[in-house]
Order: C-alpha cells, then structure tokens, then sequence
C-alpha cells in the first residue's frame, strides 16, 4: 500500500514535484546542514515519503501513543534467564485507552526503565510487540546518558522550571554535543515508530518534552500523519525560553504537529508568544478553538489538565484497610491536625518552603504546638537532576530544627518519610490528612491534590471499611505556579516564596469550619470526577480528529532542511502559477487586464531601497507598450509617492490609497473615486492614534490625502499587536457616525473613507475596459496581504455580472504560500518578476508561443 503522504525535499524545495511510485529506485542524496544547531543525524534517511512494510491488518484507526518510557514494569526472573513484565497500572499512558473507543487499538512505543543486554533485544522486543503491543527502542547508555540525565533532566527541565544556568552549579550550560544526542535519541524513538505505523490509518500522540524533536522526524516521513503532542511540563514565558540557543529548532519541530497541548493557558499563552517572537506567527481563535497558520495547515492548540483514574483509585482504597492499617494511623495521630504533602524529591517542589511555613505557623499561633503535624513524604527522584543532594540535605536540616524546636515527647511536628510508599500506602495517609498542602515553586500539573480529593470522598460500596467512608471534606494548600491550582477553585492558592502568607493559609485550612470544608470538596470532587484521565484522552483525540478533518483532502508536500522543515498544505484548487500556461493565454488573449500590487509584489516588503530597480521599470514599460493591455499598479501607497516612483512608466495606471485616486496614465489628471464628504473625521482620529503611538514604541502614524494609518511594524510584536486591537475598538467607537471604516492589516490599522478598496477598483476597471467595447478576456491580477484578497473576490463576483466573460482566462495570485482567495500563487517577489517578464518577451515576440518557460531560478 503506499501512502498518498509524499516528499522529496531536494525535489520541492525547488518547486519540482516528484513523480509517485518509485521511491525505493531513487538515489539517496546527502544534505548539507544549513540551520543553526542542525546536525548530520536529522538527514541521512531517505527524504521521500514512506509507507510501512507492516501492511495494515485493521478496519479501524489506531492510536500509537509515544513516551520516553513505555507503562510497564520489567524484572529479572529468579533464575536471570530472562524477563518478566507487567503493565504498570499507575501509568498515565495505561490509562489513557480509556478515553478511546472500544474498538480504537492501542500501540505504545517508548522505552524500558531497565537495562536489557544487546543479545536480548530481539526476543524482548517480540514478547512487548505480541502480548503488550509495545514497540520498545533501546537507548545505547552512552547515549541515554547525554539524552535523559544530561539534556532532558539538567537542561530542558530546569530550563522549563525557570532556572537559567548563571553559573555552572545552578544547571548545566548549554553543550551542542548533549543536544546532538537529544536529537540522535529521537530519531531512534521515529524509527520504532515507522517500523509499526501505518500512516493513513494511525493515530500519533506524542507526550513530554523529551520528544519535542519527534514530530519533525515524523512529518517528514509522512506529510499528511495525524500526530498531536502534550507537554505535561510547564513551557516558560518567552524571556526564559529565548534564552535556549536551539530555541527555533525546537518551536519548528513542535509546529509539525497538527495539535499541541497544554495543562494550562498560561503555558499555551507562553509558547504562543515565543511562535510569535521568535517565528513571526500570530494564533486565532476560531469557535473557541486556537489555532496558528503555519504554511497552510492549522497547527491546533489544546488547553486541557490531566486527571486521575477514577477507578484505579477507588480499586486501592477498597485494599487499604487489609493492606495498611488505617485505623492505626488513626490511633498513632489522634487528637492532631494532620496536613499532608506529597512530593518527588526536586529542587522546584518547594518542599523546604512548606517546611518554613510550618515552622512560622508553629511560631505565629502556639496553641498550635503539640496539635499540628506536618507529614511529609518524599517520592525518590525522577532522575539524575540538579542540586538533588543539596535539596535533601537542607529538607533534612530543617526537619531536625523544627523538631529540637517544637518537639517533645510523644509530638514530632515533622513526620518525614524519605522512601517510595505503595499506592495504597498513600491512601491511608490521605484518608487521615485534614489539608493538602503543595508548594511547588514551578510544576507542570502535579496530580495529588486529585488523588486526595478522591480518598476524601471515599466509596460508597456495601464492603468498604468506615474509615474510608468518613466526612467527606478536604481542605487544599496549593501553589499558584502549579498546573491544577487553576482547576481547583476552591483551594487556598498561595505563593510558596512568600513563608507568612502560606503559614497563615495552612492555619486558615485546619481551623476551617465543617461546613464550609465539605462545600469546598463536593465542588472539587465534581470537578475531579467528571475530568479524569479518560475525558482529557478523549478531548484530545476529538480535538485530533478535528484539526485532521481534512488531511486527505488538501495538497501536501515539504519544504525545507534539518529542523527548517516544514509541510506545506494547500487546498486542491491552489496551485503554482504555472509560466507555460499563463504565457499562453495571455498571448491567445486580444485585450488584457493587469493588476498588480506594489509593496510585497513588485518591491520587496523588507526592502530598505523602496524604489523599483531599471530591470522593472523596463518590464512594466514593454507590457504598457502593448495597446491591447491596461496595466494599472494598485497600491495603498499616496499618489505623490506612486507619481514618482513610476515617473518613467508614461503609459501605466495608477490607483493609489486602495483606489481612492486613480488616473489611467500619466497624460491624466486625477480622478476622485471614493466620496467626499470631507475629511473632518481626521481630526476625530489623529488624537486616538497619537495616544497609542505615545505609548506604543516603534509605532508612527502615515497621513494619507484620504486616510490614516498607524504601523507597529518596528514595535514589540505582542504589545504591539495588542495596542492595535485595543485601538481598533477605540477608533470604531469614536468613528461610529462617521462615513469611513476601520480595518487592521499586516502591522497597521487603517481609517479611510467608505466604499474604498482594491476590489473597487478592479471592478471599475473591468466595467471601463466592457463600456468601451475591450471586454478583457485575460486577467492577471497579482497581491501580497489582506486587502488584495479584495481584488480576488471581485472577479468571480464580475464574471457573474458579465463584466468579464465567463470564457476570461483569470490569473489570481498571491504572493507567498498562503491561505488565499487567490487560485494561485508565487513564493516571492522575484518569481512575479520572472513571470512579468516572461509575459513582456511574449509581448515583444508574439512569435515565442511555442517557447517554454521556466519560474525556477
């Protein structure tokens, strides 16, 4: 079966599609690394398209679900011949098939927490892929060294948790090498993956930051792949991420998803504004989805917090009481306000902070003394992370002092319990606890606070035990940086760093009346309840299968090297212009119609020289030279600007202000096509613009004869984008009974009169050209942003009023590959330049029709 999904970089990246169907005859070709950060790892597989050698055996979509780590527990067996595994049921990703259809398939690939011999990986691999249907990847240990406990663990995560690397014991500095190993590790997981997908029928979801690359790989295997990925970290603000010297690389893999997810809106608000800032890229909101643009495809943006296995939960506490004597706990803490908390041993929990906060609440309310017990449990750390000895060592000094401080016999303030506890064993302890308390400086979701407000609640069953059907009111200290402070409205949210504050919430928590606790937990356990882990799986594979709807349907292909790659997608009726075809109707054509926009189509937009160069001045003289074409420049320039720039263009039209003016040649006076009511309206809008400019920096205001114009090109991009809706508003409000429109465009927001634009004009020429009896029967009309798309919409609108012959040969383009009323498009200002003189030669030899033409440079 081969997959309608193709690409051969080195083929289309010049503009030449490859011919379907024997992409295993091709040469490979070696690329050369031209993106910084870049390495040789990312390009030595074959570019073009592939389909699996595993022909599909199944009716239905499957789900391959990707992770640094696969849910399953490996041991050796007694005899060391082999090895035993199971699924680790307190897993996120054993319970997310959940959520899924009961007929969907589940597929895992990631690797195992164990060390297996090369000798062993084959058999291993077949036992995972036959009885658990997971694909393992085996990390070399040199090479899990520098991906997980190096990159992963001493870059990314501190990174991602705000703490940049000032100096050499505060994280580790960045080292390309461990970053060439982050990338060798996930093409080793994009291979597992291509060896089991079968990418027309496959589902891809991708979880955690150390995968971030994946979709790159991935993508470019197979351009139409259904792929969505999750960062269950918190992804920083974009002056903490800027900092990372792979910071584009990394932003352009994730965008080779087609759904990005995050626990909060602040992480998406983050990553948003780094695609802005760094990739130019501004998100929309479309029925309350979010969504970037990025060539064409919509790139999804998913704002969803995990949640917990409800069942798995209440399975353990029906086990609690036979597994671990709850009802000893009880004895052992009788009479004592018991706040708990749960944490992994890390420099971001704050465990040390809650501990100070202790001590102060200890300090600030005595009748506390010898009621209040803070247990603290301590989960083993993840990995080899930053500053973990240190962390440890000062969590255990502070424990010693507040105990010599505050302690006596028979009362310990601090119950510290520094070793891994069963499930079950955390249940007794939650049963027991009258608060939570979390005060992680940075975490991206942190799930106990959930579990908690599920052991609270109990269960309901005839053969549970009464101590886990008790009160059912809980009571919650969180962090305000952590990613389930905002799901849990009735929590007392605090700062960690602020010591007093979270002493008196910890006071305010246990001295809570009855009443008022068991109303904050019944309105934290419906939400708990109804958004666990199986709702936040099936959101998101709704949420997939949304923003894959129309894969199949539109055109794709890639573009790009290393980590610029990127797939382009393109509805089937928005193809390259193609030089042959339209050279050839426009030589067939007796008279002729040519728009063309200026800035952005003939000149460059970047261009600092904004005045055309003698080649195109030349091109535009020989097409006005011919007396059956009307070439008119359609531009929102003024008209003293266009009368200059084309001094030497006798025979050109200009229509300038978006037609506003117009004249049909040089030899012409001005014609005034818009109304004129006057210009009052200016002195109304030139104070609201002067605001914003005074307080927007690198904004300036452009005075036209007939509008206003406010540009924030050199401005922040976000503050600037910000300022402009806000004077958007502004203007409109003030404007309301004027005769004149509001409208934003590409780093402008512009005031001009009514019944103005490029649309118009065209409609005005196409009308002129029929009353004359010259009907056009060739239309080339050629624009780079939004108020071109005018001028496109106008023509179909024209044919139907038999303005233009429904027999016209219309030539719509747009410059860039972009969503666009526009049939067509050219990649940048040269091509139109290439065409127009391509259409100048026909001009100058009517002979050449049988020539061939050719847009690539």
């Amino acid at each position: 079966m081969m997959s309608r999904s193709y690409t051969n970089l080195l083929d289309l990246a010049s503009g030449n599609f490859p011919i379907m169907g024997r992409e295993r005859d091709r040469k490979r070709l070696s690329r050369v690394m031209t993106v910084p950060g870049s390495i040789t790892e990312l390009d030595d597989d074959q570019a073009s398209s592939v389909c699996s050698d595993n022909p599909s055996s199944f009716a239905t979509d499957r789900m391959i679900i990707v992770a640094n780590k696969l849910p399953l527990k490996a041991r050796r067996r007694p005899d060391n011949k082999g090895w035993s595994f199971s699924w680790d049921e307190d897993s996120l990703l054993f319970r997310l098939k959940d959520g899924f259809p009961e007929d969907m398939e589940v597929l895992y690939v990631g690797s195992l927490s164990v060390d297996v011999d090369p000798i062993e990986q084959d058999d291993v691999s077949q036992v995972l892929l036959e009885r658990f249907k997971c694909a393992a990847t085996f990390l070399p240990p040199n090479l899990l060294d520098k991906f997980y406990d190096r990159f992963c663990k001493r870059q990314l995560w501190p990174l991602f948790h705000y703490m940049l690397p000032f100096s050499a014991d505060r994280g580790s500095r960045f080292d390309r090498s461990l970053w060439e190993a982050y990338v060798s590790a996930n093409k080793l997981f994009s291979q597992k993956v291509i060896e089991v997908i079968n990418p027309e029928d496959d589902f891809v979801w991708i979880h955690d930051y150390h995968l971030m690359v994946l979709p790159t790989f991935l993508r470019r295997r197979f351009n139409r792949l259904r792929m969505g990925f999750f960062l269950h970290s918190p992804f920083p603000s974009s002056e903490i991420y800027r900092t990372l010297p792979v910071r584009e690389e990394i932003l352009k893999a994730l965008l080779n998803s087609d759904l990005i997810g995050f626990h909060t809106f602040d992480y998406a608000r983050h990553f948003l504004s780094c695609c802005s800032r760094m990739l130019g890229l501004e998100y929309q909101s479309k029925r309350g989805y979010l969504g970037l643009e990025y060539f064409g495809r919509t790139v999804g943006i998913k704002i969803m917090p995990v949640g917990i296995h409800m069942g798995q939960i209440e399975s353990v506490m029906r086990l609690a009481d036979k597994e671990w004597r709850v009802g000893e706990l009880k004895q052992k803490f009788e009479g004592k306000s018991v706040l708990l908390g749960v944490d992994d041993m890390d420099v971001f929990k704050g465990i040390n902070l809650k501990l100070l906060a202790m001590e102060q609440m200890l300090k600030q309310h005595p009748t506390l003394q010898g009621r209040a017990v803070l247990v603290q449990i301590v989960n083993p750390a993840r990995g080899k992370g930053i500053d973990l000895e240190e962390t440890r060592a000062e969590i255990e000094e502070s424990c010693k002092r507040i105990n010599a401080k505050f302690g006596k016999p028979g009362y310990e303030p601090i119950v510290y319990i520094d070793n891994s506890l069963s499930m079950s064993e955390k249940i007794a302890y939650f049963s027991i606890a009258e608060c939570v308390v979390v005060t992680a400086v940075r975490d991206g979701m942190n799930l106990t606070p959930y579990e908690y407000i599920v052991c609270r609640q109990g269960i309901s069953s005839a053969e549970a035990s009464s101590d886990l059907n008790g009160p059912k009111e809980s009571m919650l200290v969180v962090s305000e940086f952590i990613g389930c402070s905002p799901s849990l409205s009735g929590a007392i949210r605090v700062n960690p760093w602020n010591v007093e504050a979270t002493a008196e919430a910890m006071n305010e928590a246990i001295s809570m009346g009855g009443p008022e606790k068991q109303l904050r937990h019944e309105k934290h356990y419906r939400y708990v309840s109804t958004h666990d882990v199986a709702y936040w799986a099936r959101s998101f594979l709704q949420d997939m299968e949304r923003t894959c709807a129309d894969h199949f349907r539109k055109r794709c292909w890639g573009i790009g090297l290393g980590f610029g790659f990127r797939v382009v997608s393109l509805d089937p009726n928005f193809r390259k212009l193609s030089i042959d075809d339209i050279v050839s109707a426009y030589i067939k054509a007796k008279r002729r119609a040519i728009l063309l926009d200026y800035d952005g189509t003939v000149m460059p937009q970047n261009s600092i020289i904004k005045t055309p160069s003698s080649e195109v001045i030349s091109i535009l003289n020989r097409l006005c030279g011919d007396p059956n074409n009307t070439v008119f420049i359609v531009s929102g320039r003024g008209r003293d600007s266009l009368s200059q720039i084309f001094s030497s263009c006798r025979k050109i039209g200009i229509a300038a202000e978006h037609g506003y003016f117009m004249r049909k040649s040089n030899d012409e006076e001005w014609e005034v096509c818009g109304q004129s009511n006057g210009f009052g309206w200016m002195e109304m809008a030139k104070p609201v613009m002067k605001l914003y400019t005074e307080a927007t920096d690198g904004s300036s205001i452009e005075t036209k004869e007939s509008a206003l114009v406010w540009q924030y090109r050199d401005a922040d991009p976000v503050f600037g984008f910000s300022q402009a809706k806000e004077m958007l508003d502004h203007l409109e409000s003030v404007l309301a009974n004027e005769p004149v429109a509001v409208k934003s465009g590409q780093f402008i927001v512009e005031v001009k009169p009514q019944g103005v634009s490029k649309g118009l004009v065209a409609e005005k020429i196409f009308t002129s050209m029929a009353e004359r009896g010259e009907q056009a029967d060739f239309v080339l009309c050629i624009g780079d942003d939004r108020s071109d798309e005018d001028m496109f919409e106008i023509i179909g609108s024209a044919i139907s009023a038999k303005i233009l012959s429904s027999n016209t040969s219309v030539f719509a383009c747009t410059v860039g590959q972009k969503p666009s009323k526009a049939k067509y498009y050219l990649d940048d200002t040269s091509e139109v330049i290439l065409m127009l003189d391509n259409l100048a030669e026909a001009t100058d030899s009517p002979a050449s029709s049988e020539a061939e033409y050719d847009i690539s440079p």
